[in-house]
């Protein structure tokens, strides 16, 4: 019989590591609502408290206390992806997890590709029309300096200077190495497979490599903000081995839900840039 040795909670959590290893985007947002979710349609409620006065004290007795005020905030489950794949003999892969391995980081690598380009626009759309800056051509000269005014955005949006990232595409990359500014900064290239993408420090920003920066007729959307500017929510809910009834096959699925908010607009700039043809 096959699956005898299948452990549903081991290979989900293979799974889950191979998301987390891949991951650009939802690392860089908050998940303090994940545990909250239980399936595809749930609905996460958040609230957030509005300002609170502050008034001039004169000696005299206290002003009526003001009630607090908050905003109701949802964030939706509201995307489900699955795979479903089959493997031969798959008890010699129980003992010995290598093919099993293989196909998960296939289907971790794959479903991970399409949450990071949900949550790049997801992002860009969440960002205020007056939060974006129109560059012109980048070159090796001037690319740094657009990091700077990025900053300069954030900064007057009274964004904290502390736990700011920018992600870049590879080509925008290339302009910084060319940039004593920011080789100068120690850019940890070779770390960028090992932290999810980061290529250094630079401009007040932590900078991260991806091939999914929306871009648009040769126009890049390169964005930056903080961890508050959203929340990500993710959890492989279903993971079921099963024998193929025609064929000497076993087949592993799972399904995949998550949903993600722009919780705070003013949390995120964007840098709208193309590269020079040279």
């Amino acid at each position: 019989m096959a699956f005898t040795n299948f452990i549903p909670e081991v290979w989900s959590a293979r799974l889950l590591e191979h998301l987390d290893n891949v991951h650009v985007y939802s690392a860089l947002l908050n998940r303090d609502y994940e545990g909250d979710i239980r399936a595809y349609g749930d609905t996460v409620h958040i609230n957030q408290i509005g300002d609170i006065a502050i008034n001039d004290y004169t000696g005299e007795d206290l002003a009526a206390p003001e009630e607090l005020d908050s905003t109701m905030m949802e964030l939706k489950i509201d995307q489900a992806k699955y795979f479903n794949f089959q493997v031969k003999d798959i008890d010699n892969a129980q003992s010995n997890p290598k093919v099993v391995d293989a196909a998960m980081q296939r289907a971790s690598y794959n479903i991970n590709d399409v949450i990071d380009r949900y949550l790049a626009g997801l992002l860009l759309a969440g960002a205020k029309s007056g939060s974006t800056i129109t560059a012109k051509t980048l070159t090796s000269d001037n690319a740094y300096d657009y990091l700077v005014d990025l900053g300069v955005l954030l900064n007057e949006h009274n964004v904290p200077m502390l736990g700011r990232w920018v992600v870049i595409p590879p080509w925008f990359h290339g302009l910084l190495l060319k940039d004593e500014r920011f080789v100068g900064n120690g850019t940890g290239y070779n770390q960028a497979i090992l932290q999810g993408g980061w290529v250094g420090d630079a401009a007040g920003f932590r900078i991260h490599l991806s091939n999914n920066v929306p871009e648009s007729e040769g126009t890049c959307s390169v964005i930056a903000g903080t961890n508050a500017a959203g929340s990500f929510a993710e959890q492989l809910v279903e993971l079921e081995a099963y024998r193929l009834e025609k064929n000497f096959s076993d087949g592993l699925k799972g399904l995949h839900v998550y949903g993600a908010k722009v919780t705070q607009p003013d949390a995120l700039a964007v840098l709208k840039c193309t590269k020079s043809a040279a």
